[in-house]
C-alpha cells in the first residue's frame, strides 16, 4: 500500500463484523482511514470483530444488505470515497440448506450496493469481494484466468459467479470505463480462495473445525482429505483489496475489471497436509480421523492464476504456507491466554507488513 494514501480516506464497508470484514476493518483504522461498517450481527460466538473490540474505531451500523433503501440511505450519509463490499453469506455447505437467503444475499445484496452507489455522488471507487468459486469449475490442474467464464455447481459458487455478472453489467451499464470523465467512478471486483487466519470460528471451515477440536481434546474430523485448495492468509487478499482501491481510487478505468489474488502454487495442498501440520504444531497429542459420512457435492481442484494481479497492480503473496499455520496457532494460543487481541492483531498485521520483498 501507499503510504499514507488511506489517511482521512472515507471508506464504507459491508460485512465488516465478518472474519474478512474485521481484519480488514482492524487494518483499514491502523492505516487512518474513516470507515463506516454495514453489516448484520457477528456471524459466530465468540468473533472476531467482538474478542479484537473492532468497532471500538470505527461507525458500525447493524443492518442487511437485502434491505435496498437502509443500505442507500447509511451509504449517502457516509458519503463516502472508496466503497469495499464484503457482506455475503459465504458457506458453501449451508448455501445448500439455505439456497434463497445465498442467492438474496450475495446476488441481490450486491445489486442493491451498486444502486446504492449510485445514488451516492461521492464515490470513486468500488472493490466487489468474491470468490474463487465464481469461476466454473473444470477441476484441472491450472489456474483459472480472469477471462474465464463464471459458473458454480452449489449454490454458494454460483452466486458469486451471478455477483460477477451483475458487477460487469452495472460496470458496462452505468460505470463505464470509456466514459469515466463522466461518472467519476471505477468498479474492480477481487476474487479469492481459502482464506485462512486467526479469529474465524465460522462452522463447516477446516480450520475453526480443526481448532474446535484440538481445543476440546478429541480427534479431527476430516471430510475430504485428498481435496486441494488454495490456502492463503486471510492478510493476502486482504492487501489485494486495499492495493486495488488504490488504483481503483488513483487511475480509475485502467483498473476496473476482475482480479485474482491467490496463493503461490506450492501453497495448494491437500486438506490431509494441512491437519497434519496444525495438530503436529499445537502439540498436546492432537489428531485426526476421516469422517465418512456422506458428503454433499464440494470441488477438489480449484486453483487461481494471479499472473495479472503480480504484473498490473505489484501484489504477490508474502506470506508461505507455514508461516501462515503458525500465526493461525500462535494467534488462538493468545485467545486462549486472555491477552489483548486487538493488539495481537495489529502486530500480526505490522509483521504481515514487514515482509514485503523488494
Amino acid at each position: 500500500m501507499t503510504l499514507g494514501f488511506w489517511r482521512g480516506k472515507r471508506v464504507f464497508l459491508t460485512g465488516h463484523t465478518g472474519f474478512k470484514g474485521s481484519w480488514l476493518s482492524i487494518w483499514l483504522q491502523q492505516l487512518g482511514a474513516d470507515v463506516t461498517g454495514y453489516a448484520l450481527n457477528p456471524p459466530t460466538n465468540p468473533s472476531l470483530f467482538e474478542v479484537a473490540n473492532v468497532g471500538e474505531g470505527m461507525r458500525s451500523i447493524i443492518a442487511d444488505i437485502r434491505e435496498a433503501e437502509a443500505l442507500a440511505r447509511a451509504m449517502r450519509e457516509a458519503r463516502p470515497e472508496i466503497v469495499i463490499h464484503m457482506a455475503a453469506q459465504p458457506l458453501v455447505r449451508y448455501s445448500y440448506e439455505a439456497p434463497v437467503e445465498t442467492y438474496a444475499t450475495n446476488v441481490m445484496g450486491t445489486v442493491h450496493l451498486l444502486e446504492a452507489v449510485r445514488q451516492t455522488d461521492t464515490v470513486r471507487a468500488v472493490v466487489i469481494v468474491t470468490s474463487d468459486k465464481c469461476y466454473e469449475n473444470k477441476e484441472w490442474p491450472w489456474g483459472y484466468r480472469e477471462n474465464e467464464p463464471m459458473g458454480g455447481y452449489d449454490p454458494y459458487s454460483n452466486s458469486k459467479g451471478c455477483a460477477e455478472l451483475v458487477t460487469a453489467a452495472y460496470r458496462n451499464s452505468y460505470f463505464n470505463p470509456a466514459k469515466h470523465r463522466e461518472h467519476g467512478v471505477a468498479i474492480g471486483s477481487g476474487r479469492a480462495g481459502n482464506v485462512i487466519g486467526g479469529g474465524d470460528w465460522a462452522a463447516d471451515r477446516l480450520i475453526p473445525d480443526i481448532l474446535r477440536a484440538i481445543e476440546a481434546g478429541r480427534p479431527v474430523h476430516i471430510r475430504s482429505p485428498h481435496a486441494i485448495r488454495p490456502w492463503q492468509h486471510v492478510l493476502e487478499p486482504l492487501s489485494g483489496y486495499l492495493k486495488l482501491a488504490e488504483k481503483l481510487f488513483s487511475d480509475g478505468p485502467a483498473y476496473a475489471e476482475g482480479w485474482n489474488f491467490g496463493p503461490a502454487d506450492e501453497d495448494a495442498k491437500p486438506v490431509q497436509w494441512i491437519v497434519e501440520r496444525l495438530t503436529q504444531s499445537w502439540g498436546e497429542g492432537a489428531s485426526w480421523e476421516l469422517d465418512t459420512d456422506p458428503q454433499p457435492h464440494e470441488a477438489h481442484y480449484l486453483k487461481l492464476d494471479c499472473s495479472k494481479a503480480r504484473a498490473k497492480l505489484g501484489w504477490h503473496p508474502r506470506w508461505n504456507l507455514q508461516t501462515t499455520l503458525q500465526s493461525i496457532i500462535h494467534w488462538h494460543k493468545q485467545v486462549l491466554s486472555g491477552d489483548n487481541m486487538q493488539m495481537a492483531s495489529l502486530r500480526q498485521i505490522a509483521d504481515y507488513q514487514s515482509h514485503i520483498h523488494p
